[in-house]
């Protein structure tokens, strides 16, 4: 048996993020490539928001918004076909944080907690990126972290009352 497919399909949140070129297009793009991978896919509409990191603020702004389906692959083979989605729609990693033609960040797979090289489920920042909890909340508010128990909904309540976030 191929190790990427489970037994039964698991629900699982991506983040998606442009901030290069036809913003709009480029997430289109990833959500068609998303919609072969993810059945029952549901998808959020988008925020902009300034790039989060030191030495980023003049970089372009960027279009985030988060889908959600279930896939019968594993973590390891979902991550998998999210960076080839990134490669092939034009995405380069000259230094960390740089501007991108797409990202795909695999959010929460059901209640897997990996830590493993290359691959952290959920993602190892989500719970303090309003940018990744406002468009998931808006279409599964439901979804609960694993590590924490408390739902999207809650994660996203909790960051809007820092005064830093």
């Amino acid at each position: 048996m191929d190790r990427t497919v489970t037994p039964h399909p698991r629900h699982a949140a991506i983040a998606l993020g442009s901030n290069l070129g036809d913003r709009r297009a480029n997430l289109a793009r990833a959500v068609e490539r998303l919609s072969l991978v993810l059945s029952d896919l549901a998808l959020s509409s988008t925020l902009e928001t300034v790039p989060v990191g030191e030495g980023l603020e003049h970089d372009p702004l960027f279009l985030n918004a988060a889908a959600v389906g279930r896939t019968m692959l594993d973590a390891r083979g979902l991550l998998d076909e999210l960076l080839s989605i990134e490669r092939d729609l034009g995405r380069e990693r000259p230094y960390p944080g740089a501007a991108r033609t797409i990202d795909l960040d695999l959010i929460l797979l059901d209640d897997v907690v990996i830590a493993e090289p290359g691959l952290q489920v959920p993602h190892p920042r989500f719970r303090a990126r309003r940018f990744v909890l406002e468009p998931l909340a808006e279409i599964a508010g439901e979804m609960r972290d694993p590590v924490t128990q408390k739902t999207v909904a809650d994660l996203l309540a909790q960051i809007k009352k820092d005064p830093r976030a």
